[in-house]
């Protein structure tokens, strides 16, 4: 689009992410977005199929959001958060713990997924140093992913992401990932995440004293290949540090709010993890905001005397009041538009598109969860993220006007909760046709 001045700009000065600046192709323009599409600036317009890297949960632009953030910036647009308090923070807070598993009472809020991580880990670790223990491990699953940030680096498990960092990031232990589809456990399919929650509980047991907390993206690991766990998995998983009195963190960055089919998706257990991480569709995919939830218990163990056994972490634009503005409303908007049923829906008419997908020659799995669909492919080429076909996928896609971002020989879709039925099928139809071409 040589027609929109401000791209040579973009092309001689900014530096796009999870890009290969020396081979992408030119990005696209985006003009002005509105409910599940984004448009260019000549008129074409873009089914986002992946809401826009899984924030927007409403669609774009939702009228009641952009008015509460204008309301919001108006009346108060930010204020230092150490030794101050505002209403949209303090009420958005009592919103969180209402919806999150029961005993999450404190929330301590930060700025996007990677952070809410990031003090997650620092909870669980400090937790224990200032009741005198010292626990400098954590246990993380192979394709779990938890942010770019140094410790979320050091918790994740997709080396494509992070390997080339490994030697800077702090020891974290590593359990399978319960990938049913690849599993050779004599149990078969289902009995092998009973397979995986045992050899995880064997890892605690090894280093029994020493592990702080087990982090997982509950029944959905995302950026790892969209893998989707059993609730028998989950409710293993709590078993397993409950036994050992390791803390449990919920990374429900990506699986928050719905998109599961359930509020969160520690309710598919039913669990309740000691330390909950929230953030993407947080504010309906406006602006950036994130929260890590935690027991009294755990709080507690921070209220002291002594200074340093504060926790000590924190930022800018920590609790930003229009950020939080946007939170309310979208809670609102969520739970008057009966979301989680809404995802349920979408999920059914998943699930009677992916039977015709499992037939397609070179599918070796399909699977679903609430809003989320994916087709794995046979590997080509390096397979996983780096698998040669991810671009040229991504652009067949693109050419049928749809956003769809494959995960190297993982397709999959993830929408907003706004989408219409004959839009979801459409998103099939597409794949349906790129796959039989390719």
């Amino acid at each position: 689009m040589t027609d929109v001045p401000w791209l040579d700009l973009d092309g001689r000065h900014v530096w796009h992410p999870y890009t290969q600046m020396a081979t992408a192709a030119p990005p696209i323009p985006v003009a002005r977005a509105e409910g599940s599409y984004l448009y260019t600036p000549d008129g074409r317009q873009i089914l986002d199929a992946i809401g826009s890297w899984w924030t927007s949960i409403h669609g774009h632009g939702h009228p009641r959001i952009v008015r509460a953030i204008a309301e919001q910036a108006a009346r108060l647009d930010h204020v230092i958060f150490a030794g101050f308090a505002h209403e949209p923070a303090a009420r958005l807070a009592a919103a969180l713990v209402r919806i999150a598993p029961k005993g999450l009472d404190r929330v301590f809020f930060s700025d996007d997924g990677s952070t809410s991580v990031e003090v997650a880990l620092k909870m669980a670790y400090q937790h224990f140093r200032n009741r005198g223990e010292e626990r400098p491990l954590f246990v993380g699953l192979d394709r779990g992913y938890h942010g770019d940030t140094f410790g979320a680096m050091a918790a994740g498990g997709v080396e494509e992401f992070h390997g080339a960092f490994r030697p800077l990031l702090f020891r974290a232990l590593r359990a399978p990932a319960p990938h049913c589809w690849t599993c050779d456990s004599p149990g078969g399919r289902g009995r092998c995440a009973v397979e995986c929650a045992r050899k995880l509980g064997d890892l605690l047991s090894t280093h029994a004293g020493r592990v702080a907390a087990v982090i997982i993206e509950p029944m959905l690991l995302g950026a790892g290949g969209m893998i989707v766990c059993t609730r028998e998995y989950l409710l293993a998983v709590r078993e397993a540090c409950d036994r050992r009195g390791v803390l449990f963190i919920a990374d429900e960055v990506l699986t928050g709010f719905g998109r599961t089919g359930k509020m969160m998706a520690c309710e598919h257990g039913p669990v309740k993890p000691d330390i909950l991480c929230l953030s993407k569709a947080l504010t309906g995919g406006t602006l950036p905001l994130a929260a890590t939830l935690c027991t009294e218990e755990i709080y507690r163990s921070f209220l002291s005397k002594e200074p340093g056994k504060a926790l000590l972490h924190g930022h800018s634009y920590t609790a930003n009041p229009i950020a939080c503005a946007a939170a309310l409303e979208s809670l609102a908007i969520l739970e008057e538009g009966r979301g989680v049923e809404r995802a349920r829906a979408i999920e059914a008419i998943h699930k009677s598109r992916l039977d015709r997908l499992r037939r397609l020659p070179g599918v070796v799995d399909v699977r679903t969860i609430g809003v989320m669909a994916a087709v794995e492919l046979e590997p080509a080429g390096a397979g996983g993220y780096f698998d040669e076909r991810g671009p040229r996928l991504q652009k067949e896609f693109l050419d049928r006007g749809i956003l769809l971002r494959p995960l190297g020989n993982v397709v999959y879709t993830l929408p907003p909760l706004s989408i219409t039925d004959a839009e979801v099928h459409r998103i099939h139809d597409a794949i349906a046709e790129v796959l039989k071409k390719t």
